[in-house]
């Protein structure tokens, strides 16, 4: 099986990649934070656990098989775009025309002063980035956010470049193929620190950084989406650097359990 890597361009493609970003235009995004909308309430212990009106969160969960479609060619296409649990991986496409009608951009530092479009998450998403950031900051530790939105052309070209510089084989063990891109979603950031000299690398899951976002990040709605060990089920290597926003509750069930998104998602 060949293990990819979901988020990092090589560096020769990055260049190229941050070029053509500069000529898009970005939107500015003020907004103010608050804690009641990205922290987690705590469990009311008196409240009836057999009440009719909580249904089981199982129950609600978008399976897998039940939220795609196949197209002509024979791929499987994502239908629950929308969703905060939405699944893109090697095995489940996004379409092309598919954009987040909510990106913006969060304030949090990133390694970079250019107005890119890669500084974008989906609003929800963004706040909460925040609100995690701002909590590791507290512990004294310096995160940067690197990369979050990748359009579908985007990925087109980065994959394109790559296979013409190095071959297509060699370019689908650097870069997903466009419309696999968990970055289209609008859910995920990568996010580094100059310990690792702002680099998206394995080492990074060794820095007090990373030990603490492993650790934590799942307390304000994300989970580090590609974990080692689970190669065989993402299709991508390690990536502690790779955040994924799902939401407080679940990221909590999903890091309790030491599971990956499509374990989660995987009806019984």
């Amino acid at each position: 099986m060949v293990v990819l890597s979901a988020c990092k361009p090589v560096d020769w493609a990055e260049k190229k990649w941050n070029a053509a970003f500069n000529e898009e235009s970005s939107e500015e995004n003020e907004k103010q934070i608050s804690n009641e909308q990205t922290t987690q309430k705590p469990n009311d212990e008196n409240k009836n656990e057999n009440s009719d009106e909580q249904p089981s969160a199982e129950t609600d969960l978008p399976w897998l098989e039940e939220t795609v479609t196949a197209s002509g060619d024979g791929k499987a296409v994502v239908q629950n775009l929308d969703d905060l649990l939405i699944v893109a991986n090697k095995e489940r496409n996004l379409p092309g025309n598919y954009e987040p009608k909510d990106l913006v951009t969060p304030n949090v530092p990133f390694p970079f002063k250019e107005d890119l479009p890669k500084k974008k998450l989906r609003k929800e998403a963004a706040l909460s980035l925040e609100v995690l950031f701002k909590a590791a900051e507290e512990e004294g530790l310096e995160l940067l956010a690197q990369s979050g939105y990748r359009s579908y052309d985007t990925q087109v070209s980065i994959f394109a470049f790559n296979a013409e510089q190095k071959g297509e084989e060699v370019a689908n063990k650097t870069s997903s193929r466009p419309g696999q891109s968990e970055h289209q979603t609008g859910l995920s950031m990568d996010v580094t620190s100059q310990e690792v000299n702002f680099e998206l690398v394995e080492a990074f899951g060794e820095t007090k950084e990373g030990k603490w976002l492993a650790e934590n990040a799942h307390k304000y709605g994300f989970i580090i989406r590609y974990l080692k060990g689970k190669e065989e089920i993402t299709g991508y290597q390690y990536e502690p650097w790779h955040l994924r926003y799902v939401g407080v509750d679940h990221a909590k069930k999903i890091h309790e359990q030491g599971i990956t998104l499509e374990e989660y998602l995987q009806k019984p």
